[in-house]
């Protein structure tokens, strides 16, 4: 049997590209998302009492990585990159149906140009990844006291990021204090191959987000941003 999905919307976001994208939602609690309902799933009838809760599940598409096709078993960056465990066993996104599953902060809901548009927070998805569900979270039932969290139990953890004066500089006004908050909470997670940490490392790195190319490098106890380069784009949250 074979199933068809068609998406209820898309969503905008901060992140440009799979670099540095958090691994998990919630990590970056600062980041502000959309999502803009298309189709028929487009309609104020589809959101009726959706602002009765605090947080959504959303499901998407791993849109990006759909043609390079999956494996039974994959390596996680919380264990190094090095040991392999079955791909049901983690949240890899190279999957049998390139389906995955986050739970997001609501903000609020709009409609705006005749679309209807979801506002979201902590969100760990690329822009412009398509939605194919969107569910209520229920405290009840979703939030398990005495679950356990195998390899993954606890939080990653993050490194103290410092802007360079002429980064500072680059901030665009009106946006910077949420832009340099985004950008800090991003690169606290360390976004680099999981094989990379914890050693030497003289590279220089630089990821898109928002419309800047943020080029930043990794010390053993900080991260620190070089440069904010504009990028000529019509990005969210600008």
């Amino acid at each position: 049997m074979s199933v068809s999905i068609e998406p209820v919307g898309v969503i905008h976001s901060p992140y440009k590209e799979k670099f540095a994208v958090p691994r998990q939602p919630g990590l970056v609690p600062s980041a502000r998302a959309e999502i803009v309902l298309q189709g028929d799933a487009n309609t104020a009838e589809a959101v009726r009492g959706l602002e009765q809760f605090s947080h959504l599940w959303l499901l998407f598409l791993f849109d990006q990585n759909l043609e390079a096709g999956w494996r039974p078993t994959v390596r996680p960056p919380r264990l190094g990159g090095n040991e392999r465990i079955g791909v049901f066993a983690s949240r890899a996104t190279f999957r049998p149906n390139g389906i995955g599953m986050s739970a997001v902060e609501l903000k609020g809901v709009r409609q705006q140009n005749g679309n209807v548009i979801i506002e979201l927070g902590g969100v760990d998805l690329v822009d412009g990844t398509p939605i194919v569900d969107i569910k209520p979270y229920i405290p009840y039932s979703d939030s398990l006291s005495n679950a356990q969290g195998g390899f993954a139990a606890s939080e990653p953890q993050t490194l103290p990021v410092i802007f360079s004066d002429s980064a500072v500089k680059q901030l665009q006004k009106g946006q910077a204090a949420y832009h340099q908050a985004v950008i800090s909470e991003v690169l606290a997670q360390d976004p680099r191959p999981a094989y990379k940490k914890g050693k030497t490392d003289n590279k220089q790195y630089a990821v898109h987000l928002f419309n800047y190319n943020v080029r930043f490098s990794v010390s053993f106890d900080a991260i620190t941003v070089i440069a904010l380069e504009p990028i000529d784009d019509e990005s969210f949250g600008e």
